[in-house]
């Protein structure tokens, strides 16, 4: 693109926001930041409520080009893998990979948000806080930007939507050009509550974990931080039948609900009902869009143009691979206009697929963690990665530990497995598996990645 026309105006500070000022300034890019909220690193990071973050190998990567990663890796703990409490039965880790080599990291959004806006600043992008956009005219190629008390009026090159899933963008987008837009609404909500440090300051459960205490339709999980606490969410219906939050709303009625189904949970969080009870239920929602962009004027990402729920801790990492994408076609591509198509081209299959993906792990994380034959399909997995390396890889080293397309990863994770309950249909153990049947399978269906 022509140096003349290297100006960008990014609507949102947050993570994909920052992080796309920063591998475009780097490039020599002028880039705008204008965000709703002050500035977290003066008054301290006001986003709201959210489930910790699992930053996985895609996001890593991002942030290497960034020149981030070792700022926000000293802040990041370690997750080996679930850690999977049943109702019945032992405690025990189901490891993510084969070894600490293939592992994902818990962050606070705040802490990662806070690391990228200084970088980026430091690279030249210019951050403007406490400018909300309220309406955009397409046509001058004006915004206009409120706060407390001010409007202001900005002239464009080219708007990026990385507003989140509430976008002001892409309604103003809407406005002048049907986007396709539905949001599926799911059935089931979140509430969050904590695990303080022990009393000496350490953790009180295993540091190195996402822990899960699957329940069949509804869960616990807890995540790490560094503070040594933890994160802990509550995920259950909002109505229909017990537990839901609809029939659980005091901090007595959520003592009773732990006391039966997570007990072991109880001496862990003493807060449990204060937290309970102040704090919100929170929704999940898929979205989708039918377009991403309207011509070279404006463009969405991330959480703006392809929300999903959060069960595959794959948000944030498909938001960080769009920015390298856009970022990266916006510097081979002439004009605005084409570097906005092609970046939708490439990457919408790819959010469409790991939607796909985070629903379905939903249904696995809360129902199938701690089910015998969803075990033996597990190890039989790990077995087949062992006779058929760079053909046959587990679907969650795909998604976290490698960056092969989404899209690529859905459709093989689909083949291994059919290939997987074929092989373990009857079985109680691996000694049942018709080795060469499923040796055959592999070599027939997957090619090598």
């Amino acid at each position: 693109m022509t140096a003349e026309a290297r100006e960008i105006t990014i609507v949102g500070g947050g993570l994909a926001g920052a992080l796309l000022a920063i591998l475009l300034a780097q490039r020599g890019w002028s880039v705008d930041v204008y965000e709703r909220r002050g500035d977290p690193r003066v008054h301290g990071y006001a986003g709201g409520r959210s489930i910790n973050l699992a930053l996985a190998e895609r996001g890593l990567h991002a942030l290497r080009q960034a020149g981030a990663d070792d700022a926000v890796m000293a802040q990041a703990v370690m997750m080996r893998g679930r850690y999977v409490h049943p109702l019945q039965g032992e405690p025990g880790l189901q490891r993510y990979g084969r070894d600490d080599s293939e592992v994902i990291w818990s962050i606070s959004r705040g802490e990662l948000n806070i690391v990228l806006l200084d970088i980026a600043e430091s690279h030249g992008a210019r951050l403007h806080f406490e400018h909300g956009l309220a309406s955009v005219d397409f046509v001058d190629k004006v915004a206009m930007f409120k706060g407390d008390g001010h409007e202001t009026r900005i002239p464009f090159r080219a708007l990026v939507g990385a507003d989140g899933a509430g976008s002001s963008l892409r309604g103003e987008i809407a406005r002048v050009l049907p986007l396709g837009e539905r949001t599926e609404w799911l059935d089931h909500g979140y509430k969050e509550l904590e695990i303080p440090p022990a009393n000496d300051g350490s953790f009180r459960i295993e540091a190195n974990a996402l822990h899960i205490w699957p329940r069949g339709h509804y869960m616990c999980i807890a995540l790490p931080n560094d503070e040594r606490t933890f994160t802990v969410t509550l995920f259950m219906p909002h109505a229909g039948r017990y537990p839901s939050f609809e029939q659980v709303q005091s901090g007595d009625e959520a003592l009773a609900l732990f006391q039966a189904q997570f007990p072991d949970t109880l001496p862990l969080i003493p807060a449990l009902r204060r937290h309970y009870e102040a704090n919100p239920v929170g929704n999940l929602a898929t979205l989708y869009l039918d377009r991403w962009h309207l011509g070279g004027h404006a463009v969405l990402l991330g959480d703006a143009a392809h929300a999903m729920v959060p069960f595959h801790g794959q948000g944030m990492n498909c938001a960080f691979e769009d920015c390298v994408a856009l970022a990266d076609h916006l510097q081979r591509e002439t004009t605005t206009a084409t570097a906005f198509a092609a970046f939708e081209a490439q990457r919408k299959p790819d959010a469409e697929a790991i939607q796909q993906m985070a629903l379905e792990n939903y249904i696995e994380m809360r129902d199938k963690v701690d089910d015998a034959g969803f075990l033996l399909q597990r190890q039989l997995e790990l077995a087949l990665q062992e006779r058929h390396p760079g053909r046959f890889v587990p679907h969650y080293a795909m998604v976290s530990f490698m960056r092969i397309p989404y899209s690529q990863a859905l459709h093989r994770s689909e083949i291994q497995r059919t290939i997987l309950e074929d092989a373990t249909r009857g079985a109680s153990s691996l000694d049942a598996v018709d080795w060469n049947t499923v040796d055959a399978a592999v070599r027939a269906l997957l090619a090598p990645l």
